[in-house]
């Protein structure tokens, strides 16, 4: 036996695998198996994914434009706090998924050789399933309340597919960090809670004061969600670029590769020890 046999025998399987069809038709498999199991048994099953973001939204609508008057002056905030919220929705579900995912699928990890990276991007996918009957519930909403289709709404597959990198990279790092770390996910469900708070889905980055605007859009969930505002509720409002410098949106989207990049090295140094360290 040569020593890379030797050596993959001894660690277990890599992030990726040799095969990446075989790769892709696990992940798939996976998260179509989680998304049905999720809501087996379930009397109202796929529509609760579509009531805990909508309920979300109506508390804090009702509470924010009638206690708080917060959205009083910004055209379509109703629009714009359900499209946020979604997006966060999916944010937080990809992350949070992701921490514990390889623990919960211990069994599986210990019995069977399979590319690791499965497991969380598994997670990411049920996210996605999960966003899609609610984004398509706030676009007839969107219609319904006099937010009409523009050729700005084609920049939001690419914020989604933005948001999805940014948080599959954390989520990697995560779920790779908290199979020897466990303190991980205390310490990020504090960070993500600090992260809704300084992130424009109750309020828009207007109303951040303009000497701290720069500092805000640093945070890559902010400069997408401001460019979501200008591309699909309202077309009058400022984008991204007209309420940061260059500088802060390049640090933006240097923090959000980062993450990703991270995220994608730290599973794959990891991945060969997973099941050995659980």
């Amino acid at each position: 036996m040569s020593a890379t046999t030797s050596e993959r025998h001894r660690y277990g399987p890599s992030a990726f695998g040799d095969d990446l069809r075989r790769f892709w038709n696990l992940t798939i498999t996976l998260a179509a198996t989680e998304f049905k199991l999720r809501y087996f048994g379930s009397v109202l099953g796929y529509v609760w994914s579509l009531a805990r973001p909508l309920m979300f939204f109506g508390v804090l609508y009702v509470f924010f434009t009638k206690a708080v008057k917060l959205g009083e002056g910004i055209p379509h905030y109703p629009v714009y706090l359900l499209t946020s919220i979604i997006l966060w929705t999916f944010f937080v579900e990809t992350t949070a998924g992701c921490v514990q995912c390889l623990l919960a699928r211990e069994g599986l990890l210990r019995k069977m050789r399979f590319p690791r990276l499965v497991i969380p991007l598994s997670v990411v996918l049920t996210a996605i399933f999960n966003m899609g009957g609610t984004l398509v519930a706030a676009l007839i909403f969107a219609i319904a309340t006099g937010v009409y289709p523009t050729w700005g709404w084609l920049e939001l597959p690419v914020i989604i597919l933005l948001v999805g990198a940014f948080a599959t990279g954390i989520g990697l790092m995560l779920s790779a960090l908290f199979v020897r770390y466990r303190d991980v996910a205390p310490i990020w469900e504090v960070a993500s809670q600090m992260l809704f708070y300084v992130s424009p889905i109750l309020y828009v980055t207007t109303l951040v004061p303009e000497e701290y605007r720069n500092a805000y859009m640093v945070n890559p969930l902010a400069t997408l969600l401001t460019e979501m505002r200008a591309a699909v509720v309202d077309p009058a409002a400022p984008h991204a670029w007209d309420l940061a410098s260059p500088a802060a949106l390049a640090l933006s989207a240097l923090i959000g590769a980062t993450a990703v990049a991270l995220g994608i090295f730290i599973f794959i140094r990891q991945a060969p020890r997973i099941a050995e360290d659980l």
